[in-house]
């Protein structure tokens, strides 16, 4: 008896397990949907139910109870009608760009950039600040990064907004905890910055994640850039750190526990010169030659870039020589990382983009003297049209792809 009564209890068991692994399977299914229809209106613009039904294959019960859900969530809305086919006039769906808003950060050597953008990408902040950030000590660098948000949040709150998520893009080693284990241009280490965020934020209700600014570069330029939807794409910072964003079969790759894409300490060798491709070709390299600051860690970044703009274009020697050493430099690294992951494009990001028109060249002849592949299998090097924007544009973008993939926000008091 006793034997019959334990078969019983684990018949019960699996059934009972069974079940769980159904109702599980039908969560992931309805959200899988719910995020391919957001999707599909995202690329539309503006469609009807029966459009969304003739474009998923999901028949129309299914797209009127995931559109209802949508709604319901803040997440479309209706936007108007069109006559249809039969001559009925059919209701237009729309992303709703009303309610929520999501906020992205970058913390840098000298300055902060903010971005605020709605669920259609769409940015409704763009704040730039000076800060002294390899001045800083990390707590410094908390609060101003603290005060900066709350001030998005206070004027997001003002319109009506609900706020989605704070992401920060950081230049340095951050794990998939959100620990800065090493960002030596700020000097920081093991520090725990989204911990201490929350903490000075008050523990918000909503998410405060971090990432590495050339990661979150690549997200902005994978969805909003010039080469926009390209499955395999190498995005490279271009600020005093030198980091690249890997885009790889469509997807971002951070590697086992975040650290993939640090291109900087890679070594290389241009005409006997050793070294890293950052102390090579980093626009640290660049000061270094042209600056005409003795005090490199303390230079106004951006005013010493634009010095050396204004002495290339004025065809200065020593300027122009500089830039193309540089860029060959530069294109000797790409070459490293083009072998290894067969990118269609590499995107120069950050202070490259204004220096583009003389290291550029320089770059792309390397690049293909290199390659092992013929022409560079494909790869080209093109300019970033997001310039010092893409991280934090980036780190509010990351937000709404976990939206698109079906993870669908609440609204307050629902």
């Amino acid at each position: 008896m006793a034997m019959r009564i334990a078969s019983k209890s684990a018949g019960a068991a699996g059934a009972e397990a069974r079940g769980r692994a159904r109702r599980a399977d039908f969560t992931d299914v309805r959200a899988n949907n719910l995020g391919f229809v957001l999707r599909q209106v995202r690329a539309e613009g503006r469609c009807s139910r029966a459009d969304l039904a003739a474009k998923t294959g999901l028949n129309k019960a299914t797209v009127s109870s995931l559109v209802a859900e949508l709604i319901e969530r803040r997440v479309l809305r209706e936007s108007g009608s069109v006559i249809g086919n039969i001559g009925r006039p059919a209701v237009l769906l729309s992303v709703d760009t009303g309610y929520y808003a999501s906020l992205g950060v970058e913390v840098n050597v000298d300055y902060m950039t903010l971005v605020a953008v709605d669920l259609a990408g769409n940015r409704l902040l763009s704040w730039r600040r000076a800060h002294d950030g390899g001045g800083s000590t990390p707590g410094r660098s908390v609060s101003a990064l603290a005060g900066l948000a709350k001030r998005a949040v206070d004027k997001m709150d003002a319109e009506g907004r609900q706020i989605l998520g704070l992401a920060v893009a950081v230049p340095g080693m951050i794990d998939n905890d959100g620990v800065v284990q090493r960002a030596p241009m700020l000097g920081w280490e093991e520090f725990d910055l989204t911990g201490r965020l929350r903490q000075a934020m008050r523990d918000p209700k909503y998410a405060v994640t971090a990432d590495n600014d050339a990661n979150l570069g690549a997200v902005a330029e994978q969805r909003f850039g010039s080469w926009a939807g390209v499955a395999n794409m190498i995005y490279l910072t271009g600020e005093i750190g030198l980091g690249a964003g890997l885009i790889v079969d469509g997807e971002l790759r951070r590697g086992a526990t975040g650290f993939a894409g640090e291109i900087g300490n890679l070594l290389i060798d241009v005409d006997g010169r050793v070294g890293r491709v950052e102390d090579l070709a980093g626009i640290s390299a660049v000061l270094k030659a042209l600056s005409e600051s003795d005090d490199i860690a303390g230079a106004e970044v951006e005013a010493e870039v634009e010095d050396v703009v204004t002495r290339a274009r004025a065809e200065e020697p020593r300027v122009l020589e500089a830039l193309d050493r540089i860029g060959r430099s530069l294109g000797a690294g790409i070459a490293l990382a083009v072998d290894l992951l067969n990118p269609e494009a590499v995107v120069l990001g950050g202070h490259y983009q204004a220096l583009s028109p003389w290291i550029g060249p320089a770059a792309e002849r390397e690049l293909a003297a290199r390659t092992h592949a013929s022409g560079a299998g494909g790869a080209e090097i093109v300019v970033s049209a997001l310039g010092h924007e893409a991280p934090a544009l980036g780190a509010a973008t990351g937000i709404l792809n976990d939206i698109d993939a079906g993870k669908m926000p609440t609204p307050l008091g629902s």
